[in-house]
């Protein structure tokens, strides 16, 4: 997991910190140094820090020493000479003066090869002052200290100018500025220096492939022990959305799979997959009303997945509040199904619970605009497991996760499908539900990445490559 904090709780970690704070803004600076020269900083490239009046401004004249010393054309432009006479920052200053280091008031912008901007950090509130704005347009790549200047690291957001990184180096902990809002447009590739400070409190982490795990089969396993999954959803129209749920819960390990679906959409369902198997409901092409002849067909099976395709008529909310009170073992509601969902109905529930809303479908269902801490507080009112969906995909239970392994190649219809049929097989399968949706969502970001690194994203094809992340 890699923590994420709040700019709060990084202040707190300087504050608690025993290690001397020059030490701390040495680690800092050569950080960003290095940074400086994986962008190509070297010997005739001329290289300008950009340095604000608080520490953020000590490590960039300490990154500016270390880049002297090792031969780069680099000076310093001030917004203001480090303030207090004794403080860190200050030294920093006369340093790296004393090595040589051009140093000056900030004016206009002037013409360079690379900018490391310190002029603020996760601190900052506002906007930038003019006279920093101004290099905000400039055409050389920056290397931003802490976050881009301009950015609040508080919630990605942005209230003017700002500058926009093609790389970051933050210190000790990602904050949550770089991966929500206007961040993750704005930092370029965020490293993560590890400087000394300890005791890191996150407000949520990132998932990585240790965070992601899978379930194992006995070696006795037949299809039924495997896992089992009950898809219900289809109507006319919208016979995809089900179809592809079913086969990414097989393809996802699932050992046995059928769709409850409208009694006149079986032949074209039984005609699509000869892997999935498929109950009528009904004689019509919508599944009605009435809970009961799904909950009948449904005994045998570990979970159910609710909502693929299955249309907004008017039985729709009744079928599924029918569904969520008699229905005892686990419960995916996605799409259609979180239309139809009210939050009264999703907080009655007692059996475990995951929804995968997008952020209309979460403002719908719930009346709050989508992010990471109302759907916490969504978990936490109802117990239910909240996948987010977004840039990045956040999921809440009794902890909150931030899920960055996909991007914006998972844009196209489809794609959701596939991941309520991998979170239902990874419950099938044995996880709880909170780390199914997280592992699922994790592993679906692999696997449409992978796949876009040599064709279009489309929900078949992610589909069809789901099982080598499985």
């Amino acid at each position: 997991m890699k923590p994420v904090i709040t700019p709060a709780e990084s202040a707190r970690l300087d504050a608690a910190s025993t290690e001397p704070v020059t030490m701390l803004m040495e680690r800092a600076g050569l950080a960003v140094a290095l940074a400086a020269v994986r962008e190509g900083a070297g010997y005739g490239m001329r290289v300008i820090a950009l340095a604000g009046p608080g520490s953020n401004g000590g490590d960039a004249f300490v990154a500016a020493r270390y880049l002297r010393r090792r031969g780069v054309a680099v000076e310093v432009r001030c917004l203001g000479f480090p303030r207090g006479e004794h403080s860190p920052a200050r030294r920093a200053g006369a340093a790296a003066v004393s090595a040589g280091v051009p140093v000056r008031p900030l004016g206009a912008p002037e013409d360079c090869d690379l900018i490391v901007d310190g002029l603020f950090g996760a601190g900052f509130h506002g906007s930038l002052p003019d006279t920093a704005a101004a290099w905000t347009d400039h055409d050389a790549p920056v290397i931003a200290v802490d976050v881009p200047s301009g950015l609040l690291a508080e919630d990605g957001s942005v209230e003017g100018a700002v500058f926009e990184a093609v790389r970051t180096v933050t210190f000790q902990a990602l904050k949550v500025g770089h991966l929500i809002g206007r961040g993750p447009d704005l930092c370029g590739v965020v490293e993560v220096a590890d400087i000394g400070l300890t005791g890191v409190r996150p407000v949520f982490g990132v998932c990585e492939d240790d965070d992601a795990p899978l379930p194992t089969r006995a070696r006795a396993a037949h299809k039924w022990s495997a896992g089992s999954v009950l898809v219900v959803g289809g109507s006319a129209g919208l016979t995809g959305a089900a179809a592809l749920t079913a086969r990414s819960a097989l393809e996802f390990g699932a050992g046995a799979v059928r769709i409850a679906c409208p009694g006149a959409l079986q032949p074209i369902y039984a005609a699509m997959d000869p892997g999935v198997m498929t109950t009528a409901i009904g004689n019509g092409d919508d599944l009605g009303s009435e809970a009961d002849p799904i909950l009948e067909a449904a005994v045998r099976f570990d979970v159910i997945a609710l909502g693929p395709g299955l249309g907004t008529g008017p039985g729709a909310a009744a079928l599924v509040a029918g569904i969520a009170a008699g229905w005892r073992k686990p419960l995916v509601v996605d799409a259609d199904g979180i239309k139809a969902m009210t939050f009264e109905v999703l907080a009655a529930r007692t059996a475990p619970t995951v929804i995968t809303p997008h952020y209309e479908e979460f403002r719908r269902l719930t009346g709050e605009e989508p992010g990471w801490e109302a759907a916490a507080a969504v978990s936490a009112k109802t117990g239910a497991v909240v996948l987010l969906k977004g840039g990045p995909t956040f999921v809440t239970g009794a902890e909150v996760w931030a899920v960055t392994s996909g991007g914006p190649e998972l844009a196209t219809v489809g794609t959701g499908d596939v991941l309520t049929g991998m979170v239902a097989a990874l419950i099938a399968q044995g996880l709880d539900p909170e780390t199914a949706a997280r592992s699922a969502a994790h592993r679906h970001g692999l696997a449409g990445a992978a796949l876009h690194r040599h064709a279009t994203v489309t929900a078949t094809g992610l589909m069809s490559v789901i099982g080598e992340w499985a």
